[in-house]
């Protein structure tokens, strides 16, 4: 059973011009220690990294039925990447109680996420989906 999807477009060049302006204030206030670590490693590439976390962000707030407004931090929602690369959403304060309360008993949550970029636009999917305990 699908609880909530959520997508969300964001331009690398406006990520760019942020991170110009306001560097580590901007990092240190939307991304994760391991999000940094992982845009900083990709150096020619950092905005385009951290614009599909922004937007994996966003769209995680949608599917859980809440937007930003609504008590979720940034970092709240962390994307990692599996060591075959697949992304994978973490979900910790606010936005994990959140997931917990739209999940109906007798089931355990999954949030799935898709990421892609085609300079200058970066697109995240996220899909939470409700499955029965076996």
């Amino acid at each position: 059973m699908i609880l909530g999807i959520g997508t969300d477009l964001a331009n690398i060049e406006r990520i760019e011009g942020v991170l110009d302006r306001f560097g580590d204030r901007f990092r240190d206030r939307v991304f994760t220690e391991r999000e940094k670590r992982r845009a900083l490693r990709r150096v020619d590439d950092e905005a385009a990294t951290l614009a599909k976390r922004w937007a994996a962000k966003e769209a995680c707030s949608k599917a859980l039925g809440t937007g930003l407004r609504m008590g979720i931090a940034w970092r709240d929602m962390a994307v990692a990447n599996l060591h075959t690369g697949q992304p994978v959403m973490h979900l910790t304060g606010w936005a994990a109680e959140r997931l917990e309360r739209m999940t109906p008993d007798g089931h355990e949550a999954t949030v799935h996420v898709s990421l892609t970029d085609d300079h200058p636009w970066a697109h995240a999917m996220v899909v939470i989906e409700a499955r029965p305990f076996a």
